[in-house]
């Protein structure tokens, strides 16, 4: 699967990058192509590209507030789930998501 995704927490801090850490590992793991960008409190970094957006077979949203342009991803499959369950289960959602897309 080609993943890309947004992380992003309540103070901006640990749990945008642990989220976006624990999902990239578990997806290149897994042997698919991922790209997490943060919001975090000193922004966006690691903005999605245009054609990232394009080609992806799914958006996982890590989240524990509103995150800003989540209008590009209209027409894409879109997973959102709590910050820290991307950080405790990775593997698990990325697998449950590949099966429900594949199956």
């Amino acid at each position: 699967m080609n993943i890309i995704g947004i992380a992003a927490c309540t103070s901006g801090i640990a749990h945008t990058y642990i989220a976006k850490e624990k999902l990239t590992k578990a997806g290149i793991a897994l042997g698919h192509t991922i790209h997490i960008e943060t919001q975090g409190t000193i922004g966006i970094e690691d903005e999605l590209s245009a054609e990232q957006v394009k080609n992806a077979d799914v958006v996982i949203i890590a989240a524990d507030i509103k995150i800003k342009g989540k209008d590009r991803f209209k027409g894409k499959r879109i997973v959102e789930i709590p910050t820290d369950l991307a950080i405790k289960a990775p593997k698990q959602i990325i697998n449950k998501i590949d099966n429900e897309i594949n199956n």
